[in-house]
């Protein structure tokens, strides 16, 4: 689930994890990507997305691990679905999804206390040309946004690796909601922008864990939360694609925690 960069749910430290910490990391991160692998046979052309949640949530409750999104913060279902215009934050409900449509699944799992967060796209059936296009951009600004996360580097590197790639790509790169430090606490130290400038931000050191999971818009960053507090889309109604994993800086670069054991990170 997207950082709204909140304090109260911070313990206002970055923390340094060892083996144990790496170890209880890839267990959680595994199993929330074989729940985003299991829901994909079931993300089709007129699945409702309540039905989704559900599959989910028994998922998660069969493998002895506890949905972390259930009643975090009053919010009311396992995961976040957001199709199209939807930035993050989409609350599944009775609305189906239909073909042409695109959507992003974000899930956290809680297993052991470790928590294991990731979210991925989905294209359902056949989409316009310019929905591929985002979603590729936004899977290759990721991928540039883990390169850049290493020992020595700083966190602006990440953000700034992240933007100059979707800008040149005459995308946008949302500012209203970031990655976040995670492990044992949800949401924690440090914030991890999708923009910035190299060189800025906290150094990363080995041991450190954090989410990165560049929002990406067709056309202008702006974003608005619906009523419901929770349902973040575009300002001008452009499609916003989104993908995430959970990470832990090591001695020579990063470490994956939430890649997809099927391989299917891109459905």
């Amino acid at each position: 689930m997207t950082d709204l960069i909140e304090a109260d749910y911070r313990t206002g430290q970055i923390k340094l994890h060892g083996p144990e910490g790496f170890e209880g990391m890839r267990k959680a991160g595994r199993l929330a990507a074989e729940c985003l692998d299991m829901l994909t046979p079931h993300v089709v052309p007129g699945v409702i997305t309540d039905e989704l949640d559900r599959l989910a949530r028994e998922f998660i409750l069969d493998h002895g691990a506890i949905p972390a999104c259930l009643f975090y913060r009053g919010y009311s279902k396992t995961v976040c679905i957001s199709p199209n215009h939807v930035v993050c934050h989409g609350i599944p409900g009775e609305r189906a999804l239909r073909e042409g449509d695109i959507a992003n699944i974000d899930v956290t799992v809680i297993v052991d206390g470790w928590h294991g967060d990731t979210s991925r796209m989905w294209a359902l059936g056949e989409v316009a040309a310019k929905s591929t296009r985002l979603i590729d951009v936004t899977y290759e600004a990721m991928a540039r946004g883990l390169a850049a996360a290493r020992p020595g580097a700083t966190t602006g590197d990440i953000g700034h690796a992240i933007q100059t790639y979707v800008e040149s790509q005459r995308c946008s790169v949302v500012r209203d909601f970031c990655g976040h430090g995670l492990g044992r606490v949800f949401h924690d130290e440090p914030n991890i922008l999708h923009f910035g400038q190299k060189g800025s931000g906290q150094v990363l050191k080995p041991g450190m864990f954090f989410t990165i999971e560049p929002m990406v818009n067709l056309g202008k960053p702006s974003v608005k939360v619906l009523a419901d507090g929770w349902t973040a889309v575009t300002r001008d109604k452009s499609l916003s694609a989104q993908c995430e994993h959970s990470i832990g800086i090591t001695e020579d670069g990063c470490e994956v925690f939430t890649a997809s054991p099927k391989g299917i990170f891109r459905p």
